[in-house]
Parts: C-alpha cells; sequence; structure tokens
C-alpha cells in the first residue's frame, strides 16, 4: 500500500491532467498550455476514475494517519461523494456555459497573475485558444435540448460575446509590444469566431429546449450531509433561513426606527441605496477607500495576524464575467505560488448596459453598502483568509476548499467587524443586517428552488421584496442559484456555524479575550476552507 502522502499526490496530478486550467490557475505553470477535455469520453471517463479514488481514500485506516492526514482524508471523501452525489444530473449537458469556462478562465487568469515572462504568457494564451474551438464543438455535440434550462440561454450567450470582444480586442490592447499584440489579436480572431458560431448555436436551440435546473431535495440533501458534513437537509435549511431571516428583520426595523423614525427597513434601504456612485470608476474608488480602511482597522485592533507579504488590488471586473455575475468577487493568489497579491473584482456593468441598468447596478453597490462589501471580499474576508491558508503544508487542502467555510467565513467576518465597532455609521450597521437577511432570503430561495416549490419569476419577486436588491440584479442572482445550486445557501449557513465553533473555542481555550479571539481566527483560516466538522476539529486542536 502507497503511504497517504503518495495516494494524495497520485489523486492530484490525476486531477491536474484532468483539469490543467485548474492546476495552471494554482500556480503549476506547466500546465499553462492546456485546456480541459470536454469531449463525452472525458466527462465518462472522469466519472469512472472518480469512483476509483473514493473507494482508495474510504480504503485507508485511521490508525496509522496523523491528525491532519485524517482530515485530509475525510476532505477527500467529502469532494469525492460531492461529486458523485450529482453526476446522474448531468451538469454538462444541461448548461452551455460549462463548455465557455475553461477558455475564459484559463486565459485571464494566465495575465491576471503574470507567473511566467511576457512572451511565454503569450504563447500559452494562444495555445489555449487554438483549444477553444475544440471545447465548443464538445458542446455542441454534448448539450441535449430537452435537458437545458431556457434560462441558461441568454446567460451562455452574453459571457460568449464578452469571451469574444475580451479576446479580440480588449487582451491585444493591453499589450505593448506589437509582434506580441499582432499574434494574440490573430488568435483572439478565430476564437472570437468560434464564440460567434456557438452563440449562433444557442440561438438556434432556443426553440427546443425543456430543460430543468432543479436539482432535487434529495441530491441537494445528500450534498449538504455528505460532501458540506452538516447535520440537516434542505428542509431544515430552509427552516433555518426562514428564522434568521425574521430575526434579522427585527434588528433592520430597530435600525430603520432610529434612522428615520419608520418601521419599515425596505423603504429606508430603498433610500439609502439612492447613495450611490454614479459611474463604475467612483464605485471602484469606494471600494479601494474601504478595504484599507479595513485593513488598517484589523492591525489598530490586533484582530488577526497578517501573512507577510500580503496585499490585495481593487480592480474591475473581468469583461467576460460581467454579463452572468452581478455582485463582486475576489481571486487569490495562486496556492502554489510564491505570490501573495490577491484580487478583489469590483462589478462593472457589462458591455451594451442601458444608462438605467447602469444606475440600478449602482445603486446595488450604495455608498451605505461598500464597507460591509469590502470587508466581506478583502479584509479579513477572502482575501485575508485565502493568503492566511497559504502557509498550511497540505497540498490537497491548497486545492479543495468549500464555500460553506470560505463564504461563511467572509459573512463571519463582516458580523465580527460589526461586533468589534468597525461600523460606527448606522448606515453601514444597517447595510451590513441587509447583507445578511440577504443570504438568508438566499436559503430560503435557493433550497425552494431545487426542491421545486418555487418558480424563478417567483424567486426574483421573492428577492426583489425581501431585499435591497434591484430587479437586474436579482434576476442575474436567480439565475446563478438555478446553475450552482447549495452554493448560495453556503453564506449565512458557514456563519452561523463559525459562530457557534467560536463559542466552543473560547470555552475550550478558558478565555474569550482578543488574544483568544485573534488565535480562533487565525487557527481556523490556517486550516484551509474545510468542510464545517472538519474546521471544527482542527481549530478545537489549537484551543
Amino acid at each position: 500500500m502507497p503511504s497517504f502522502d503518495d495516494l494524495t499526490n497520485e489523486f492530484l496530478d490525476a486531477e491536474f491532467t484532468e483539469s490543467p486550467v485548474r492546476a495552471s490557475g494554482l500556480g503549476l505553470t506547466a500546465y499553462d498550455e492546456e485546456l480541459d477535455d470536454m469531449s463525452e469520453a472525458a466527462f465518462d471517463r472522469r466519472k469512472t476514475a472518480d469512483a476509483g479514488w473514493l473507494d482508495r481514500f474510504r480504503a485507508v485506516e485511521q490508525g496509522p494517519l496523523s491528525f491532519d492526514e485524517g482530515i485530509d482524508r475525510e476532505l477527500a471523501i467529502s469532494t469525492l461523494r460531492g461529486r458523485q452525489i450529482i453526476e446522474d444530473f448531468e451538469v454538462w449537458r444541461r448548461q452551455p456555459d460549462v463548455y465557455l469556462n475553461p477558455g475564459m478562465t484559463g486565459i485571464f487568469s494566465l495575465f491576471l497573475h503574470r507567473l511566467r515572462p511576457m512572451e511565454e504568457l503569450v504563447d500559452a494564451a494562444v495555445a489555449r485558444m487554438r483549444l477553444i474551438p475544440g471545447n465548443l464543438e464538445d458542446g455542441k455535440r454534448n448539450l441535449r435540448p430537452e435537458m437545458v434550462p431556457g434560462i441558461f440561454l441568454d446567460r451562455a450567450a452574453n459571457q460568449a460575446r464578452a469571451g469574444a470582444r475580451y479576446l479580440r480586442e480588449i487582451l491585444p490592447a493591453q499589450m505593448d509590444d506589437g509582434p506580441l499584440r499582432a499574434k494574440l489579436a490573430e488568435a483572439g480572431e478565430a476564437a472570437g469566431s468560434a464564440y460567434d458560431e456557438y452563440v449562433a448555436f444557442l440561438e438556434e436551440m432556443r426553440p427546443t429546449t425543456a430543460g430543468d435546473y432543479m436539482l432535487g431535495e434529495e441530491r441537494y440533501s445528500a450534498l449538504l450531509r455528505e460532501k458540506e458534513l452538516l447535520g440537516f437537509g434542505a428542509r431544515e435549511l430552509r427552516e433555518r433561513g426562514q428564522a434568521a431571516y425574521d430575526e434579522l428583520a427585527t434588528e433592520l426595523t430597530r435600525c430603520a426606527r432610529e434612522l428615520r423614525g419608520t418601521d419599515d427597513w425596505k423603504a429606508v434601504l430603498d433610500e439609502l441605496n439612492e447613495d450611490h456612485p454614479r459611474t463604475p470608476e467612483e464605485m471602484r474608488i469606494g471600494y479601494e477607500e474601504w478595504t484599507e480602511r479595513a485593513r488598517e482597522y484589523l492591525r489598530e485592533h490586533r484582530l488577526v495576524t497578517f501573512p507577510e507579504g500580503e496585499s490585495c488590488a481593487v480592480v474591475p471586473s473581468p469583461p467576460f464575467q460581467r454579463p452572468v455575475l452581478a455582485v463582486a468577487s475576489y481571486m487569490s493568489p495562486p496556492p502554489f505560488s510564491d505570490r501573495m497579491l490577491g484580487h478583489f473584482f469590483v462589478p462593472f456593468p457589462p458591455d451594451g448596459a442601458s444608462e438605467d441598468e447602469i444606475q440600478k447596478r449602482l445603486a446595488s453597490n450604495s455608498y451605505p453598502g461598500i464597507p460591509t462589501t469590502a470587508v466581506h471580499e478583502a479584509y479579513p474576508g477572502h482575501h485575508w483568509h485565502l493568503v492566511t491558508s497559504k502557509g498550511n503544508p497540505s497540498r490537497l487542502r491548497q486545492v479543495f476548499r468549500t464555500p460553506y467555510f470560505s463564504e461563511g467565513w467572509a459573512l463571519y467576518a463582516e458580523r465580527m467587524m460589526r461586533e468589534q465597532g468597525f461600523f460606527t455609521d448606522l448606515r453601514h450597521e444597517m447595510s451590513q443586517y441587509e447583507a445578511t437577511i440577504f443570504r438568508a432570503a438566499r436559503i430560503v430561495v435557493d433550497t425552494s428552488l431545487h426542491m421545486g416549490e418555487m418558480s424563478w419569476d417567483e424567486a426574483v419577486a421573492f428577492m426583489t421584496s425581501h431585499t435591497g436588491l434591484t430587479e437586474p440584479t436579482a434576476k442575474a442572482e436567480v439565475t446563478r442559484y438555478c446553475a450552482w445550486p447549495t452554493q448560495a445557501s453556503s453564506y449565512l449557513t458557514g456563519c452561523l456555524e463559525i459562530v457557534r465553533i467560536r463559542g466552543a473555542f473560547f470555552a475550550a481555550h478558558g478565555s474569550s479575550d482578543i488574544d483568544a479571539l485573534r488565535a480562533f481566527h487565525d487557527g481556523i483560516t490556517s486550516s484551509g476552507g474545510l468542510p464545517i466538522a472538519l474546521a471544527e476539529r482542527a481549530v478545537l486542536a489549537t484551543a
């Protein structure tokens, strides 16, 4: 029998071979010229391989393993089991954007992190562009109109159009060197034409689409219990989300009374949203200023330990991401590199958006709400967490993490900063409660959508009436929930679990002072982005 370390390395090497774009994004530059194989045979091959790896990890006995190896074994099993649960749903036959993501992400990340000389990056990008038409042809063969939900067509078509423009115009324009610019433009034109043909293919498919996005209660609950290692299923999760919503509505009512003398907190939030940047660049500057304020607050109050050399750039979101994502996002420095620069992406509107839609999207990024989002995405949210977890020696934990921890941590970061006095303006405090009630509403909507108890239209109406979202943002959000089941529920679920673990840590530590709080923060984030039960096991061992 191989050692556990040998087994893990063998597994990861196989993972990287099957997903070179992911490997490249992790900092393994040997994969930079490759794209994932998206053929039907490749999906069948991965399914068989995952079953084999699951059997091998389950066969490993816990006894001889170290404490950390035991956690890694459970992480591998939960990851593989999660894949197995949704295999029969065949996402690769339902979602057209599956065939867009490798090429777009694979090329963008090369120039975001710049781990190689520019000439080599251009050559790698050109190599990937030449493989994009093959990915899209696989999509044309694999997608089944009777399985594709119609709501996914516009999402994918808009993403393909944005990707074509990125490769044809935006990326070449970033090159000062004429020959390099010409090389990118030539390859970008060919890849852009393939995207155009894919859009035409999706339009031709439109009249015959009849698919369902609903994952189903059984699969959803199995993911919660066996992948996320939580002790409840979809229906109980929805009840928890509704209970949290009701509690948060009480806090928002209190804030509304103090600010405007009314119980109508939704109306007050709508009013606060009117105080928003008037251009995307003004929005970016606002996020940049509050990101630095949050960083300094953490230092002054000794709430976390900072890894040496970390920094976070606040930049516009990638053009190809804008049609499908209406909220801020973050990309960490590659785990298998020495880079410590992360990127906080501000949600710029998509190309071609009307002035009315631009202003509505900017209203969802109001000045009262910007401080909360800066905390969530950067300090001590995603950026601080992920540069801290880079120090963990486990290769497995650098590759796999769950949103139930990473998104849960980012929402916990908002709550903790409110508890520690960062939000001194009641408008900012109210916006943090709004950000949390938004995540509670997400739980209700996401579970209801995938249990078949709420339609897309009903979900959009729910989000606009129960949160501060404008309609364009709500539509983009709900379509995202349909495409990515269980992810939307991860934020508040993970946050509340981390709060519970914090209480257990303080009890075991015998103190809840600032040193204990910092030790908890450093300990639980440095363990990685583990499923909640494993994160609890890891941090309590340090108490």
